[in-house]
């Protein structure tokens, strides 16, 4: 390299300091001052990353006074250049040196920094356009929002997801059956809000108890960070803003907090949101005169709110009052009246009837005739044709009812579970119990209420440690434990959860499988860390060297996954029916492959076997799920309780009268349930065929290698270290000379991923990479809003050209304004151009794929003298890109108005026909598709082309 004092050069690796001077030249260094930035940097002269700064005629450069020189000719006189021209300000001829050019001079346009020398790497002009066509491709996605979640592919969740998701300030009430997924599908529904610009703050209203449930499954399962607000929280965020509610987008809050703090509620109440979520929504009591505190904290919210997601497994656990009156909060112009909303129901179950006929193919009777005629508005054959009867049941699920509002799967109507089967062992009573137990009655350890001798009587283990001391185990004598450790051995190649009551138990239990057979375990309780339980869940879910048993506390049932496990042991049982389906529920799940095996030990001779045979005999509750379990419970908590903290026998007749209490009662509500079953809002809630549709499609994308190609290059480019793991697992660590200090998504301590969903589900240590990850789009984003890529210079062997013929490569994105909603119609679209000498685009002839296979990557100085030479030709083959390009924008705006008009008319005419039979449709629904069809009609038309990237190429013969 040539330097000279005065001269102008740019750093290659610092683009960020501006343009350099040469102020000293010293044997073999050469120092350059960088005004802009304030900085010196001393270079070897031979191997110096940095780039001359020359400009050429037809480039328009600036002055440090902040004027422009519309370049003519360029003269260079000991090694310095000066610039004539004509100044654009005056219209006057100027000349200006080198010297004075502006020291905040940065190459931002493709071609600038390809005649300034600034070369890129051939795999990163690669990497930009791979970007920009997958971009492309995921926005106009209909999938977009549904496939990123860490959660397996159910068509009635995906179906509710797609269906609420894509609406505008959905108001809807999920009231999916215990176990069916709600949180996944509200995850689901506001991933896809926040992804398509629907929304953009989001508010979760949660009970105190499970705030940090839900924390943990938006990070975990969809990368939603949500901030967790209570006292403490909002006196910290007092310092950034004045409303605290104000320094987050996305906030989970308890509502018994804002219930207790008048404050807190009024600054939640002023801050604007755009989606309410509220879980156990069956809380919120009302009757027209006395509302609760927790409903009109709602109910206020959902005025100022647009959209509002409402969870409960059970509407009508407060009565059918209260479920009207969170339809209410969803719509409280259509859901006015109590009366009218019960003399509207009646017609239901005539409309269900009729569907179900439908459904059967079985000819329809005249007044199923007349019902669903009089539904439809229009007339209904006796025995309509196949074709037909979809027709007619598509028009019927989307006009009936509260269908649009209301969305309640149930387990009858959703297949896929697994077979649950009872092993009950029966042990012998230790004489070490029955002496404590003694004991603690002579001392008086059974006062206490009903309820509480009753839970002190079902863990006798706890009553020999309390007598006996920690140090005498009682894991010696317990036969549980016996039984325990042959199950292990005759199960030695298969996963065990084992679930107890206690920390305590656990950690002795695994203790005592140790030291005794050298099992491997792994425990899980409250008072690990979260990281600690991930890495505890991780070890047991290893297929190779992994824990074969994880022996929880009762968290172990909170919302955890272990699906991939077919054996669980109750060492012990809840005295709660609700936290014994959570218990079964970790295995009993959508997906699991094989009959989930409950083993219940008990002790024979009390009260563990009494509970037992009341939750079997009474409930059904081991091999079924029980939705009737927690008010049959509360109807006879008392007399149950008394039975077991007496410890009477089996054989009792007041046992014998509570089990027939309990099976009366059962029945009775379960057959209760089963009349109420809405059957047409069911198949409406569960999607049909066209939810199967679409697993099917996403299952396809699963199995799309793109992103894997495209990820691990991305890696590459940027500098991040991979080291396979094995078991579709990839470490990725930032490297020490990454094009950037960090890159999105990626911790500093890195983290390992995972492109394979059941890989994902079964190890929640693992990070799901999917399209919509925030570290892919992040790095999409980096590259397309950086210059990473926008150039490069090759070399192409080729014997049937003369060498030196060059071609030019040009990649145009037509773009309009930001607009949320316009990605999904017009995203940043590319146009590849390939250009001869000539000006012939010969794009459609050669494919970028197949030119970049032959292309020969050659260094940055022998690319700057190719450019040098052939500045003028490539100054008006851009030229005439541009023009070649501009019809196909044209092309492609109207496309898009073409999309957005069939997509928002469609919707338009949807919604005016089913307003006419359902009044559910909310009239801001149908001014705000119009409002937005005509925006985006005026954006499209605001698009404009820029050259995004460039590339040039040369023939070669050697």
């Amino acid at each position: 390299m040539a330097f000279g004092l005065g001269q102008r050069w740019i750093s290659d690796t610092e683009t960020d300091l501006g343009l350099g001077t040469v102020v000293a030249v010293d044997g073999r260094m050469v120092t350059l001052l960088f005004p802009a930035s304030g900085e010196n940097r001393i270079y070897a002269k031979e191997d110096a990353p940095v780039t001359r700064v020359q400009f050429h005629a037809g480039d328009t450069i600036t002055s440090h006074e902040e004027w422009t020189l519309k370049v003519e000719t360029v003269e260079e006189q000991q090694g310095l250049l000066t610039y004539h021209g004509i100044r654009q300000d005056t219209g006057e001829p100027e000349s200006l040196k080198e010297v004075f050019l502006s020291n905040f001079l940065k190459f931002n346009k493709p071609q600038d920094r390809l005649f300034a020398g600034q070369v890129e790497r051939l795999s990163r002009f690669s990497l930009r356009y791979q970007a920009l066509t997958h971009q492309h491709a995921r926005r106009l996605s209909p999938t977009r929002g549904l496939a990123g979640g860490r959660v397996s592919l159910i068509p009635h969740q995906l179906h509710i997801a797609r269906e609420v998701g894509q609406r505008h300030a959905p108001r809807v009430l999920l009231a999916d059956e215990v176990g069916l997924g709600k949180t996944i599908e509200a995850g689901m529904i506001i991933h896809q809000q926040l992804l398509g610009g629907r929304a953009q703050r989001v508010l979760i209203l949660v009970p105190e108890t499970l705030q940090y449930q839900w924390l943990i499954e938006m990070r975990r399962r969809f990368n939603l960070h949500f901030a967790l607000f209570d006292e403490e929280r909002c006196i910290e965020a007092a310092h950034e803003a004045d409303n605290p509610f104000d320094s987050e987008q996305l906030v989970i809050c308890s509502l018994d907090w804002l219930r207790k703090k008048r404050a807190r509620f009024d600054e939640v109440h002023d801050t604007q949101w755009d989606l309410l979520v509220v879980d156990e929504a069956h809380h919120l009591e009302w009757s027209e005169s006395t509302p609760s505190r927790a409903y009109q904290i709602v109910e206020a919210l959902a005025e100022e709110i647009p959209g509002v997601l409402l969870l409960t497994a059970t509407p009508d656990q407060l009565g059918h009052e209260s479920h009207f009156a969170r339809l209410r909060l969803l719509d409280p112009e259509r859901f006015y009246d109590y009366d009218a909303f019960l003399a509207e129901e009646q017609s239901y179950g005539q409309v269900a009837d009729a569907a179900q006929a439908l459904l059967s193919g079985d000819a329809l009777t005249a007044d199923q005739q007349a019902v669903l005629s009089d539904c439809l508005g229009q007339t209904v054959p006796a025995q309509p044709d196949e074709l037909s009867r979809q027709q007619l049941l598509g028009e019927l699920l989307d006009r009936h009812g509260t269908g649009r509002i209301l969305f309640r799967n149930t387990r009858a109507s959703i297949s896929g579970f697994p077979e649950r089967v009872l092993d009950a062992v029966g042990l012998p009573l230790p004489e070490q119990y029955k002496t404590a137990a003694r004991v603690m009655g002579m001392m008086g350890g059974s006062s206490g209420d009903a309820e509480a001798q009753a839970r002190r009587a079902l863990y006798p283990e706890k009553i020999f440690a309390q007598f006996e001391g920690d140090d005498a185990s009682w894991t010696r004598f317990d036969p549980r434990v016996d039984w325990l450790l042959e199950l292990l051995k005759a199960a030695r190649h298969e996963k065990v959860l084992v679930i107890c009551s206690e920390a305590a138990t656990a950690l002795t239990l695994e203790n005592a499988l140790r030291t005794r057979e050298g099992i491997r375990g792994a425990v899980f309780h409250e008072g690990m860390s979260l990281l600690e339980r991930d890495k505890a869940a991780a070890y047991f879910a290893q297929t190779e060297g992994g824990a074969q048993v994880l022996l929880c506390s009762e968290i172990g049932s909170e919302g955890r996954n272990f699906q991939f496990a077919s054996h669980l042991v109750l060492f012990d049982l809840p005295l709660n029916p609700d936290l014994l389906e959570q218990r079964i529920g970790r295995l009993d799940r959508i997906g699991q492959l094989n009959r989930v095996q409950i083993h219940v030990p008990y002790l024979q001779g009390t009260p563990q076997a009494l509970l037992l045979r009341w939750y079997h005999e009474g409930l059904g509750a081991f091999e079924q799920t029980c939705p009737t379990g927690r008010p049959v419970f509360e109807a006879v908590r008392d007399s149950l309780f008394a039975l077991l903290a007496t410890s009477q026998g089996e054989d009792d007749a007041a046992f014998a009268e509570l089990l027939a209490t309990t099976q009366a009662q059962h029945q009775a509500l379960k057959a209760k349930l089963e009349q109420g079953r809405d059957r047409l809002l069911e198949i409406h809630s569960s999607g049909g065929q066209s939810a199967h549709a679409l697993v099917a499609q996403l299952d396809e994308e699963d199995d799309d290698t793109s992103l894997v190609s495209f990820a691990l290059q991305l890696f590459d480019d940027i500098g991040i270290n991979q080291d396979d793991r094995g078991e579709d697992a990839i470490v990725l660590t930032p490297g020490d000379h990454m094009l950037v200090p960090s890159f999105p998504g990626l911790p500093a301590e890195g983290c390992t991923v995972t492109f394979e969903r059941n890989t994902a589900l079964s190890r929640e240590d693992l990070t799901f990479l999917t399209w919509d990850h925030p570290m892919i789009r992040g790095g999409i984003d980096l590259i397309l809003s950086s210059e990473i890529g926008s150039n490069a210079v090759a070399l192409l062997k080729n014997q049937s050209l003369p060498a030196g013929t060059p071609l030019l490569e040009l990649i145009f994105v037509a773009e309009s304004a930001v607009h949320p909603q316009l990605y999904r119609f017009l995203p940043p679209t590319p146009i590849r151009l390939l250009l001869d000498k000539a000006g012939n685009d010969l794009a459609a002839k050669v494919s970028f794929e197949a030119l970049s296979r032959q292309l020969t990557p050659i260094n940055r100085h022998l690319a700057s003298k190719l450019v040098g030479a052939s500045q003028a030709l490539i100054h008006g083959l851009i030229a005439q890109g541009e023009t070649l390009a501009a019809p196909r924008v044209a092309e492609i705006t109207a496309a898009a108005q073409a999309r957005m008009s069939q997509a928002l008319d469609g919707e338009l005419q949807r919604l005016q026909a089913l307003q006419a039979v359902n009044p559910s449709v909310r009239a801001s629904e149908l001014q705000h598709l119009v409002e937005l069809k005509d925006e985006l009609t005026h954006q499209i038309q605001q698009t404009q082309l820029k050259l995004d990237a460039i590339r040039f190429v040369v023939i070669t013969h050697q």
